[in-house]
């Protein structure tokens, strides 16, 4: 009899230990040599029985399953007089449940791969931003500092010597009405800076646009997060 080192918590159940047994001596599971693993197994019930080891009930039914099998197995068959047909295996349902043990190991252990490589991830929750929404009426000013700057960096940064000019914020106060009329009242806040000529101009179209919303004659507003700024005419 040879020795087992094995433990009943070594297999989850009878199914584990049958398919333990077959694949060490390499058997076909579709041709199961019952009375060889019969022995086997029982012989290993033996060694636990030996160490004091408790056996569940479901390895004792496995083994009265598998004298039971081993039994069947042993009888003559009886004479038919249909020689065509055949008896059924006694092992067949033992081989499904084989089969169907050994899948479910396998997809097991797909899942558990899946799951060691899915651990080395880390993933937070998706953060669903509002698609459109209406902000209060006027923008804060570091929102409006902050479109202009993006604007004046997005500029020529080639330098020239120039005349001094004056520039006025009335002037472009009513620049900025009229091109709003033009426009039918509405105006992107970039396209109303970038039109523009030098800086100076850039700086005082900001301006005049910052008294117009001080005033009340327009209104500025943004559709959602990164959308452009517009401003519009206010009845």
């Amino acid at each position: 009899m040879s020795d087992y080192k094995i433990i009943l918590d070594t297999f989850e159940g009878p199914l584990a230990l049958l398919m333990h047994l077959i694949e060490k001596d390499q058997i076909d599971i579709y041709d199961i040599p019952i009375a060889r693993i019969t022995e086997q197994y029982l012989e290993f019930l033996s060694n636990m029985e030996k160490f004091n080891i408790d056996i569940a009930s479901e390895f004792l039914v496995m083994a009265a399953t598998l004298l039971q099998i081993k039994s069947r197995m042993l009888l003559p068959k009886p004479v038919r007089a249909d020689e065509t047909s055949e008896d059924e295996d006694p092992r067949q349902e033992l081989v499904d449940k084989l089969l169907e043990y050994r899948k479910i190991k396998q997809l097991a252990s797909m899942l558990d791969e899946m799951k060691q490589k899915q651990e080395r991830y880390f993933t937070r929750q998706m953060q669903i931003l509002p698609t459109q929404y209406a902000l209060p009426e006027g923008l804060k000013i570091d929102e409006l500092i902050k479109a202009f700057l993006a604007v004046w960096e997005s500029g020529s940064d080639d330098f020239a010597v120039i005349d001094r000019e004056e520039i006025s914020v009335q002037d472009k106060m009513q620049d900025i009405l009229h091109l709003l009329h033009k426009l039918k009242g509405r105006l992107e806040f970039s396209q109303a800076i970038m039109r523009t000529g030098s800086r100076s101009e850039m700086i005082a179209t900001f301006l005049a646009l910052l008294e117009l919303i001080r005033l009340k004659r327009i209104t500025i507003y943004q559709q959602h997060n990164f959308a452009p700024i517009y401003m519009e005419l206010k009845e």
